[in-house]
């Protein structure tokens, strides 16, 4: 099961929980209230199955992650106008024409 970040509405303390992804939020454990908000603290370091590498290869912030999306990108690009040709990329995947190293 997943471990998730919470914060307290009421009395402000964070803390984590493990539970399933469907789930509810579990009360605050250290004053009881039901308000409580899931946060997200890092980033992963795999996005959408690439391998990110960024970082200290266990957390990686959110620059390092764009960096690594703009070296990949092009690369995902080009093995699908080999293999289905530039008009179907063009048409079904118009997000990889963007220039992401700008």
């Amino acid at each position: 099961m997943p471990l998730y970040d919470y914060r307290c509405e009421s009395c402000g303390k964070t803390f984590e929980a493990r539970h399933g992804f469907s789930d509810p939020a579990p009360a605050c454990p250290h004053c009881g209230q039901a308000q409580v908000h899931r946060m997200i603290l890092s980033a992963p370091t795999h996005a959408r199955g690439m391998l990110t590498l960024a970082g200290d290869s266990s957390r990686a912030s959110k620059e390092q992650l764009q960096d690594k999306w703009a070296e990949e990108t092009p690369k995902l690009r080009k093995k699908l106008v080999d293999k289905l040709g530039e008009d179907v990329v063009n048409r079904n995947a118009p997000s990889l024409n963007h220039n992401y190293g700008d």
